[in-house]
């Protein structure tokens, strides 16, 4: 079974009743198995994958995920377009708890995670000055706004390592240089979908304040107000299924175009055989 639209978040933002003729797929992909089995069904004429990024459970953490597989997996669907669902901490404070951010910027303070495909003999260099799809960023605010819901329709999400939350240092600096949103899990998940060629937007629903704030941030907060936003998230998602389209004319849909640099004849034929869902067009 294909899907055109995947959703990757907690299994909190899924609803089954929003899916037809539902079945779970066990897939495997050349960097592993993804973080559970994807579940797929119809949203009217539209085929749906949902994803949990840290499986059923919640029982991976942030910097464990095989992006890599996940994002592989999907693509092997034939998904298109991601949304991305994920709990972030604010950075300022007009940015208030139970809000939603619409991010377009992304800061990298991630240090151990695999962010590439591309590896063993081949290079290659795509571009990521918007990381985002602004296609999809734009849908989702659009809908996000007309429900009624406190948005921020721009924003900065740092990424950091985790899985321990920041210092207060940490947390000041990050002010300081501007920065709106700090959750754990964007990259490098959005790297690697402009390197499968696939649409990525996210809905960052803010759980807390960070440690800047006098207010101290407390897991039992954070799992407070992420299930508080599931509703949100899952309202948005379904407004947001039947808008978009599989026509596709931004940058994310051949970002691969000229970004592989190694010469074809020197690539070794076991890695293209591991990229061919996503190098096969061009080889």
């Amino acid at each position: 079974m294909q899907a055109d639209i995947a959703v990757i978040g907690g299994t909190g933002v899924y609803d089954t009743a929003m899916l037809d003729n539902v079945q779970e797929v066990e897939i495997d992909t050349p960097f592993g198995k993804p973080s559970d089995a994807i579940t797929i069904g119809s949203f009217g004429e539209i085929n749906v994958a949902f994803l949990p990024r840290h499986g059923k459970g919640h029982r991976i953490s942030p910097g464990k995920l095989n992006s890599r597989a996940n994002i592989l997996a999907l693509k092997k669907l034939g998904v298109k377009r991601i949304i991305s669902a994920s709990a972030v901490g604010s950075l300022k404070l007009e940015h208030k708890p139970l809000d939603i951010v619409i991010p377009d910027q992304i800061f990298d303070r991630t240090r151990l995670r695999d962010s590439t495909f591309f590896e063993d003999g081949i290079v290659a260099h795509i571009g990521f000055a918007d990381p985002f799809c602004p296609d999809m960023s734009s849908m989702i605010a659009g809908i996000t706004r007309d429900l009624g819901y406190s948005i921020h329709e721009k924003g900065t999400y740092v990424c950091m390592e985790g899985p321990q939350f920041s210092t207060r240092a940490e947390s000041k600096v990050y002010q300081s240089l501007g920065f709106d949103i700090i959750g754990m899990t964007a990259l490098p998940e959005a790297k690697l979908a402009r390197e499968a060629e696939i649409c990525y937007g996210m809905i960052a629903t803010v759980t807390d304040y960070d440690v800047w704030h006098e207010t101290d941030v407390s897991i039992e907060t954070v799992i407070s107000n992420a299930i508080k936003n599931e509703e949100a998230v899952r309202k948005i998602i379904k407004e947001a299924i039947p808008r978009i389209s599989l026509e596709r004319n931004c940058v994310c849909s051949n970002a691969l175009a000229g970004a592989i640099v190694t010469s074809p004849d020197k690539i070794p034929v076991e890695t293209k055989r591991k990229l061919n869902d996503l190098i096969g067009k061009y080889s």
